[in-house]
């Protein structure tokens, strides 16, 4: 059942998803973390951090896309998140941010 769009209804989506982004960038950030590690190891030369880095870019915007709402979006993106918690359907956003394959 949908929840009655309300001006609480609405704020305590936004506040969901806006934890939500906030849990899911720092996820995203640990990779970056784990690229300066690597790096800093040897196991990375620069080109291959500079891909970590535009990968995290590339993730982060499309995760900003999703979370970036206002008024009544805000309750559909909520509903989204209650779906893929209940449907274990949720986006690998680092996933997103690979870069695209020629065809």
């Amino acid at each position: 059942m949908a929840e009655p769009d309300t001006k609480a209804a609405r704020r305590a989506a936004r506040e969901r998803v806006g934890r939500y982004h906030e849990a899911r960038l720092k996820e995203l950030l640990e990779h970056v973390r784990g690229g300066f590690a690597r790096y800093e190891a040897g196991e990375l030369d620069a080109f291959d951090l500079d891909g970590v880095i535009h990968q995290y870019t590339r993730a982060a915007r499309e995760l900003w896309k999703f979370c970036a709402v206002t008024g009544s979006q805000a309750l559909y993106t909520a509903g989204t998140l209650d779906h893929w918690a209940q449907e274990g359907e949720e986006p690998d956003w680092w996933d997103r941010g690979a870069p695209r394959r020629p065809r």
